[in-house]
């Protein structure tokens, strides 16, 4: 299972509902996108170095990895960028890239963002029900 940057925030703030869904979980990815969209939020932040210091000790847990991009994520990239801006219904780039990487590493994704549903084949949700757990 991957997760989103709000997935994170949600794990941070003690979202009882995304506990009960990572318990379900052998494995948890986040992929670079997010690790950077989190980065950026905490560079401006007041409390950049205790949220850092959060991330990297989340980060250092046995069950958590770091997913990269690599050419195939290009690929699916475009396939859902296409697909989308085809019938006009666009989402925020890192969102398709984040998508792209779930879809290339079979992967489900939490995420409170709505708007990822519209990628074709992601499953995507909060719920063990939307996932398919």
């Amino acid at each position: 299972m991957s997760i989103d940057t709000n997935a994170y925030t949600a794990i941070r703030r003690g979202d009882a509902q995304v506990f009960s869904v990572l318990e379900e979980a052998d494995q948890i990815t986040m992929t670079v996108i997010v690790l950077g969209e989190l980065r950026a939020g905490f560079a401006s932040s007041n409390r950049e170095a205790k949220n850092v210091r959060e991330l990297e000790e989340f980060l250092e847990e046995p069950y958590i990895s770091i997913t990269p991009i690599d050419s195939e994520t290009a690929v699916h990239y475009a396939r859902i960028d296409a697909s989308l801006r085809k019938v006009g219904k666009a989402i925020p780039t890192n969102d398709q890239w984040i998508a792209a990487l779930a879809l290339q590493h079979h992967h489900a994704l939490l995420t409170f963002d709505a708007h990822v549903q519209r990628v074709e084949g992601l499953t995507c949700g909060v719920t063990l029900e939307s996932l398919g757990i």
